[in-house]
């Protein structure tokens, strides 16, 4: 059974038709829309800070989302896939993002629309990522723009995460 616990106050809130796996932890200052998934060892920890998550948004196994207490929230759009073991921290991710496998994203970063992080890349804090391109490296650099076939890949992972979830509900 999922853990979901109050923290100063503040109780996880979700959208309609989430999924959280038996695992999974969201505590605190937590408010996440709807047809979300929370995977497998995944933590979503708002106790110092708040944690907005748009619709369609999977948080996929070993996954970190947390903040910086008093300085940097974490605000992550719609149809966005932070994949495995990822950590995001105290940033922006805008709608339309794919961060990759191991990836880290530090504080006030922010990531634009349509973009892609590379697996294992380090976006450092206060980094701007460009809507429409790809950041790879440690540290990350832009390396290219977007194509319409990775725009796919993003539109398909974030489609495809609530229709796994229905697997675990039967």
């Amino acid at each position: 059974m999922p853990i979901i616990k109050e923290v100063r106050g503040f109780m996880p809130k979700f959208g309609a038709n989430c999924f959280l796996a038996d695992n999974a932890v969201v505590v605190g200052e937590v408010n996440m829309g709807d047809n979300c998934t929370v995977w497998f060892n995944a933590v979503v920890r708002g106790d110092v800070h708040t944690i907005t998550i748009g619709n369609n948004t999977n948080i996929q196994d070993g996954a970190i989302i947390h903040c910086t207490y008093q300085k940097s929230k974490t605000t992550i759009g719609n149809n966005v896939s932070i994949a495995h073991n990822a950590i995001v921290h105290g940033c922006t991710i805008e709608d339309d993002v794919l961060v990759g496998m191991g990836a880290i994203i530090m504080d006030d970063a922010i990531i634009g629309s349509n973009s892609i992080i590379a697996a294992g890349a380090v976006v450092l804090s206060g980094t701007r990522v460009e809507p429409g391109s790809i950041y790879a490296g440690m540290p990350a650099k832009r390396i290219k723009d977007i194509g319409g076939e990775m725009r796919a890949v993003i539109q398909r992972t974030a489609r495809n995460y609530p229709m796994y979830a229905e697997w675990f509900k039967k």
